[in-house]
């Protein structure tokens, strides 16, 4: 049998606990969280990337999944039709790149200004030029004005990953 990778649901704010579980079964996971500086010095200084959720990499035919089931601070594997729904590789690879990407000060949704112009580059609308209408609060996204239809603006928000300034000569 192989490994595969499996999405654990935890219950709220047991991510941590959960990951020093798994590392204590000696069970490979995933834990993408970043650190914060919270106001009230009791609040949680860690925030998880995907709060209620970790990634967990294993052979389910000799772990089970009754072992993640039970665990103190967990829900049980993500399951459709109570078959666990493995998460491909390359998507957690992914996910591992983006969050060292933001970890080591990647882009923000303040690197662009209302009003500055843009291409895509990435996905569907590549090639399409468009303008900053406003940076999301919170989040790595940006709504922009696109000319998609005729001479009309169309409002699109689109993660800043796949936009670009246009270099003006």
């Amino acid at each position: 049998m192989s490994t595969h990778w499996y999405a654990l649901h935890c219950k709220p704010h047991k991510e941590a606990c959960v990951a020093g579980q798994l590392g204590l079964h000696q069970i490979e996971f995933f834990y993408p969280a970043y650190e914060v500086r919270p106001i009230n010095p009791r609040s949680q200084k860690i925030k998880p990337f995907f709060p209620g959720y970790l990634f967990v990499h294993l052979e389910l035919g000799s772990t089970g999944s009754a072992i993640l089931k039970w665990m103190p601070g967990t829900v049980g594997l993500v399951d459709f039709d109570n078959i666990p729904a493995s998460v491909p590789d390359n998507l957690i690879t992914a996910i591992r790149q983006r969050v060292q990407m933001l970890l080591n000060g990647g882009r923000t949704s303040a690197r662009f200004k209302p009003g500055e112009a843009v291409q895509v580059v990435e996905g569907p609308l590549s090639g399409l030029k468009g303008i900053i209408d406003l940076n999301l609060s919170g989040s790595q996204r940006v709504r922009v004005l696109l000319k998609l239809l005729g001479e009309r603006f169309t409002r699109v928000e689109l993660p800043t990953s796949v936009i670009e300034p246009i270099k003006q000569p």
